[in-house]
């Protein structure tokens, strides 16, 4: 620091300490101020309550709705509830608060003006909080935060309430349209599979399967109807020998025969019983020769007609029409019996060959259908997978919420819990007499020492040898000090009895206010964490 800066230092130090008088007035007039306005001021009350919040017990980590969320959250969402304009103008109006205020101001600015006098604090920990209210009456102020923490708790649990009957709707709206949805698509596969059943992919190594087995059948009636037909040829022969050798025997018989036939009255003395079986031998021998249609085998079938009709033997002659020949000889009838039952047997093999070949193109067909019934059926079930994973989701949810609604409308949920409700307050909490004496103090001490700089700044006497020789330019080659006379030093001495009398009165009266305000609860002094008052 230069010799010029130390010269100024100095001077404002020599002005502060000539106006010493001043700044300590200005200090007393400030601290009696600060005074006046603490007991003047009207007192604020504040009352607390503690809440907890307690989760609830019965299977949180699946069924509560925010066992993630934060107590910060729920309490934040919850302080907007319960401080809005509804709930805190009910509270003022219940507990008749602010009435001069009501009177002068719209109700919006009453219930902002104790909005902000609500505070409402989490603790670090965030398993707690506490509602704070403040105001002029202590009753009211018990009353209002008892009333805001027990509101807070019902919020909580109505809020609870509602947020989960409202999920529980929802999630049973999105249940049942997903179960419209689904039952569509269940419909439309279970029509496709029942409509293309044997075509589906699943059904292609069975149908495979059965082909296989269905040719093999195929095979095995071919070569049995090969084998009928070979036994059929060699059966014909043998019946055609057969009747080679009975066609020798009866050549005789023929002749005599045709002879007698010639006559169709008959042989005389024959009757017609006779002539009936003499035409019906006729008619065996000639069929061993000749077919039905030949014209002398027509011509001796109506004479036994004829016959037949006199004699009255109508069951007999309709033997005689076809069976007679063959019972006149066993082994001809045998080999006939046998070559019928050779062609039923045939005919039912090529019946069964036919079922057998229409059911092998029928697997064909399902055989070569099944890829494209599997490239239709991937387009229809593409989305199943995921609407059935979408709708057991909505089940399980739907089946949490209805467990969720049950507990709240129980009130078994996780709910806030009051630990310390809000008791009468005894001390104010406003205003503070240590904030308010130290800004008087403050503003004492910077008022006196600027009336003291200004006061010395309008001064236009010199106060020392710099002034001088800067405003008159002239060197100063000494200074006398001043000298007082015995009856200046005497009065100096009296006058500065006097202001310390003065001083010392005034520091004894702002004592004397001081204790009477203290005493009579104007003032509260706060002792570390607690109050001092009598």
């Amino acid at each position: 620091m230069d010799l010029k800066q130390s010269q100024q230092l100095r001077k404002y130090v020599d002005i502060v300490y000539r106006r010493k008088a001043l700044i300590f007035a200005t200090l007393l007039l400030s601290i009696a101020i600060g005074l006046a306005m603490t007991a003047i001021i009207p007192k604020s009350y504040r009352a607390t309550a503690l809440l907890s919040y307690q989760e609830q017990k019965v299977n949180p980590a699946r069924m509560s709705p925010d066992v993630q969320e934060k107590v910060r959250e729920m309490v934040s969402t919850l302080s907007q509830i319960v401080t809005s304009r509804t709930n805190l103008e009910n509270v003022i109006k219940q507990f008749n608060l602010y009435g001069v205020d009501r009177n002068k101001m719209p109700m919006e600015d009453v219930v902002d003006r104790m909005r902000k006098n609500i505070e409402i604090k989490t603790s670090p920990s965030g398993d707690t909080f506490r509602i704070s209210f403040q105001a002029s009456v202590p009753g009211d102020v018990v009353k209002v935060t008892n009333s805001l923490a027990s509101k807070f708790i019902e919020e909580n649990l109505r809020y609870r309430e509602e947020r989960a009957t409202e999920t529980s709707s929802y999630t049973k709206n999105e249940l049942q349209m997903a179960k419209v949805v689904l039952d569509k698509k269940e419909d439309a596969m279970r029509e496709y599979k029942l409509k293309y059943y044997n075509e589906m992919p699943d059904q292609r190594e069975s149908n495979l399967a059965q082909l296989v087995a269905l040719q093999q059948q195929a095979q095995t009636k071919q070569s049995n109807i090969q084998d009928l037909e070979r036994t059929k040829v060699m059966l014909q022969e043998q019946i055609n020998t057969r009747k080679s050798i009975l066609y020798a025997q009866k050549t005789a018989a023929s002749s005599d025969a045709l002879q007698l036939n010639s006559r169709e009255n008959g042989l005389p003395g024959e009757t017609d019983a006779q002539r009936l079986e003499r035409m019906r031998a006729l008619y065996s021998s000639l069929l061993l020769k000749y077919t039905d249609k030949h014209p002398e085998v027509i011509r001796v079938q109506r004479i036994i007609e004829k016959l037949e009709k006199t004699v009255g033997s109508g069951a007999g002659g309709a033997t005689g029409k076809k069976g007679a020949g063959v019972e006149l000889d066993p082994i001809l009838y045998e080999l006939t019996m046998q070559m019928k039952k050779l062609e039923i047997d045939s005919a039912n093999l090529n019946t069964e060959k036919q079922h057998t070949n229409t059911l092998i193109k029928k697997y064909q067909d399902w055989v070569s259908e099944a890829p494209n019934r599997e490239a239709e059926w991937a387009a229809i079930t593409r989305e199943y997978g995921e609407l059935k994973k979408h709708y057991d989701f909505l089940v399980a949810q739907d089946l949490q919420a209805d467990s969720v609604m049950h507990l709240e409308q129980k009130q078994k949920g996780s709910q806030f819990k009051i630990e310390d409700g809000a008791r009468m307050p005894e001390k104010p909490v406003w205003p503070d007499f240590y904030k308010i004496m130290g800004v008087a103090i403050g503003l004492g001490l910077i008022s006196g020492c600027g009336l003291a700089l200004g006061e010395a700044f309008l001064d236009s006497s010199f106060k020392d040898m710099e002034d001088v020789e800067g405003t008159l330019g002239i060197p100063v080659v000494c200074s006398i000090p001043f000298i007082y006379t015995e009856k200046e030093t005497r009065r100096e001495k009296r006058i500065s009895l006097m202001w310390s009398i003065a001083f010392s009165l005034c520091v004894v009266m702002l004592g004397i206010a001081f204790v009477y305000c203290w005493q009579h609860g104007q003032i509260i002094l706060k002792l570390g964490e607690g109050n001092l008052n009598v």
